[in-house]
């Protein structure tokens, strides 16, 4: 059974770090493109950012500089490193996997989330100002 298990979500002030983690069950992280994608209450969820089965990275204006997405291939683990956070980066964070049979940019994994193969269950981030 394909499972992604999210943690490490929580509450920070503003400019402050987080780090989430995103482990992955019933298959190989080093074989599948995922990404990170959030959702504000009332809002849309929106991509943040991929890594594709190679390691390539692409980020959402938004969190260009702040955020690195990564994953430990012995691990089986996807990682997202949150930097000077901000109170607009509040939201539901969930991972998303794939078997690279879309473009692994968050633009393209973003426009067709609906076709993303697994998800997690959402770990939540409050950030106040």
């Amino acid at each position: 059974q394909v499972q992604l298990v999210e943690s490490g979500g929580g509450s920070v002030e503003a400019g402050g770090s987080l780090r989430l983690s995103c482990a992955a069950s019933g298959y190989r992280v080093s074989t599948y493109c995922m990404a990170w994608f959030r959702q504000a209450p009332g809002e849309e969820r929106e991509g943040v950012a991929a890594i594709d089965s190679d390691g390539s990275t692409s980020y959402a204006d938004s969190v260009k500089g702040r955020f690195t997405i990564s994953k430990d291939n012995a691990k089986n683990t996807l990682y997202l490193q949150m930097y000077t956070l901000k109170p607009e980066d509040t939201a539901m964070y969930y991972c998303a996997a794939d078997p690279c049979t879309l473009p692994a940019t968050i633009a393209a994994m973003t426009s067709q989330q609906e076709l993303l193969e697994v998800w997690g269950q959402g770990t939540l981030v409050t950030v106040s100002s």
